[in-house]
């Protein structure tokens, strides 16, 4: 197996997962994500997406993502880990390779779900 360099991870992204039983607890942990790291937000290395209620791309359910830089990783994984709650959270880098980063590199937290990955093909 080679070893890919790791400076070929360009931001992260994280999507929380809900569905309309989950709305409002997706929501709420959205406005809880946006007072902790408020700090991150306005100095631009925490971005927060849209909030999308329907899938949107390869994921299959409705989400809103979160997107940072390697030096957020940590921070970002260990506070989702401990805080998520019911939520299920996806995280994958961005090295340009989109079916990679998302089929091979992923780190789920709570349940995994079976990604669209049609949606990246091609």
């Amino acid at each position: 197996m080679g070893v890919t360099d790791t400076r070929t991870i360009v931001d992260w992204h994280a999507h929380v997962y809900f569905d309309a039983a989950s709305r409002d607890a997706a929501w709420a942990l959205r406005l809880v994500i946006e007072a902790h790291f408020a700090g991150e937000l306005q100095g631009g290395a925490l971005r927060l997406g849209r909030f999308h209620e329907r899938p949107v791309g390869p994921h299959p359910m409705w989400s809103f993502q979160l997107g940072f830089g390697g030096e957020l990783l940590a921070p970002m994984l260990a506070w989702l880990a401990l805080n998520h709650g019911a939520l299920d959270v996806f995280m994958h880098p961005n090295t340009g390779d989109a079916l990679r980063d998302h089929r091979d590199s992923a780190v789920w937290i709570g349940r995994s779900h079976e990604l669209v990955l049609s949606k990246l093909i091609g």
